[in-house]
């Protein structure tokens, strides 16, 4: 269990390295790449602090080869550290509501020849991107005010997913017999979910 953690650790520090924060902030924000917080990326959305980028994703557990949604997708970031994650059999997609920040994000995740990810502006009134069988991991970078019953039922089985809620990071886990499990994983602040849409 021991290595497998490590096994693990060991991932998302070389994902990290592999895709440098750097490339995915506005030019201002660049020499403050480095430094372990937030940072704005414009249209009063942020990138992640890289510590919580790394719990979040350690806390997701994402597979080779598996099928990926990335909520609030940013600059694009999470999403392409997570096409390096899944591998070339995998394959992610990142939603965005911000049609301005959605085609900025999907024209950084393309440089990165990662051609299993994409970026896309969200669907008006809906939340995620519903898919039959569900989707294998869900990364939510943005707080929803309650679990959002919506997104629980987009996680297929076996699933995972981390979402932060208030201020509360949860992971939900689909179980084979198809209930679900919520762990809390301590306290976060993140940008809020679309409320209207997270009821």
């Amino acid at each position: 269990m021991v290595s497998e953690l490590a096994a693990e650790h060991d991932d998302i520090a070389r994902a990290m390295r592999a895709v440098p924060r750097r490339e995915f902030l506005p030019r201002s924000q660049r020499p403050l790449a480095h430094q372990d917080r937030p940072l704005p990326i414009g249209r009063g959305q942020t990138s992640s602090q890289p510590a919580t980028v790394a719990a979040m994703l350690r806390l997701l557990r994402v597979p080779v080869g598996a099928r990926v949604l990335d909520i609030g997708a940013g600059s694009g970031w999470t999403t392409a550290l997570l096409a390096y994650l899944v591998g070339p059999h995998g394959s992610v997609l990142g939603v965005e509501r911000d049609g301005r920040l959605a085609n900025w994000g999907a024209a950084n995740v393309a440089r990165t020849g990662m051609q299993w990810a994409s970026i896309e502006q969200a669907t008006p009134g809906v939340l995620g991107h519903p898919r039959p069988n569900g989707w294998d991991r869900i990364l939510v970078s943005a707080a929803a005010p309650a679990l959002p019953r919506a997104l629980v039922e987009q996680v297929g089985y076996g699933g995972r997913m981390v979402i932060p809620i208030r201020t509360t990071l949860l992971l939900i886990e689909r179980l084979p017999d198809g209930r679900t499990r919520a762990t809390d994983h301590g306290g976060y602040r993140f940008v809020p979910l679309i409320e209207d849409l997270a009821e």
